[in-house]
């Protein structure tokens, strides 16, 4: 009898040509990253080629109830580390069954800067920096952290080793290599100055292109902390200064 982790890992290239495409879209906070899947009948590389989709809007905070219906128009394609083979993962960005994108639609907005013929003729790159901390899952608690108190002072974590400086680093490498496998042009890692604190660069991207990148590396890391039973925050202040006040 099959495992599960062989069902997950099966190459479906070996007994089809369909292919499973994930759609992402950021939902209606502006941070929460939300996916769905289909079956397409082949390969496809070209995101103008894909179908266009819909969700219901008012399960995600971007639509009444009475007038739920969300479109999905996909915009940018990588790699599925996940499923693997010819599977990929699909960015895309929102809008109302009339064609008119939501409000929490700000790539809408850069891609007519971006698609400027005096802003395109500059081709401007990008570097971004995403820093990040991991959390224990039941306790929303940075990792490294004692329970409910406090590391020690900044100074040996920032870029350690070592089981007492660094934590969640095979979460931290499981996301770069599946960010270079998905064809994000991930430039680095590193550790930062607080325990369970992370950091990844993406670029030197051009255009518009760098913010994909960014959201499909959140939305790879978001997965891979799923499967760790990690949480991550992308809050800069993970811990809410009331309770360091309370506490110090």
């Amino acid at each position: 009898m099959s495992l599960l982790s062989d069902l997950i890992n099966l190459n479906l290239s070996e007994s089809t040509e369909k292919i499973v495409a994930e759609y992402i879209w950021v939902g209606g906070s502006g941070m929460d990253l939300r996916s769905k899947a289909r079956t397409l009948p082949g390969p496809v590389s070209d995101p103008a080629k894909l179908p266009k989709w819909n969700y219901d809007g008012s399960s995600t905070d971007q639509a009444p109830g009475d007038d739920s219906e969300v479109i999905l128009y996909p915009q940018a394609i990588f790699k599925d580390p996940f499923r693997r083979g010819n599977n990929i993962l699909v960015i895309c960005d929102v809008y109302t069954p009339a064609g008119e994108p939501l409000p929490t639609n700000k790539r809408y907005d850069a891609a007519k800067i971006f698609s400027h013929p005096d802003v395109a003729a500059e081709e401007p790159w990008y570097g971004i920096e995403q820093e990040y901390t991991l959390l224990q899952k039941d306790v929303n608690w940075p990792l490294g952290w004692p329970l409910g108190g406090f590391p020690g002072p900044q100074g040996p974590y920032y870029c350690g080793t070592g089981a007492d400086k660094a934590y969640g680093r095979d979460i931290v490498d499981a996301h770069y290599k599946a960010c270079i496998y998905a064809g994000i042009n991930i430039s680095g890692i590193n550790g930062e100055v607080m325990p369970g604190q992370w950091e990844f660069q993406v670029g030197p991207s051009v255009g518009i292109s760098a913010g994909d990148e960014v959201w499909a590396a959140r939305y790879i890391l978001e997965r891979i902390t799923e499967m760790a039973g990690v949480i991550v925050s992308f809050d800069p202040k993970p811990i809410p200064v009331r309770f360091v006040l309370i506490n110090r």
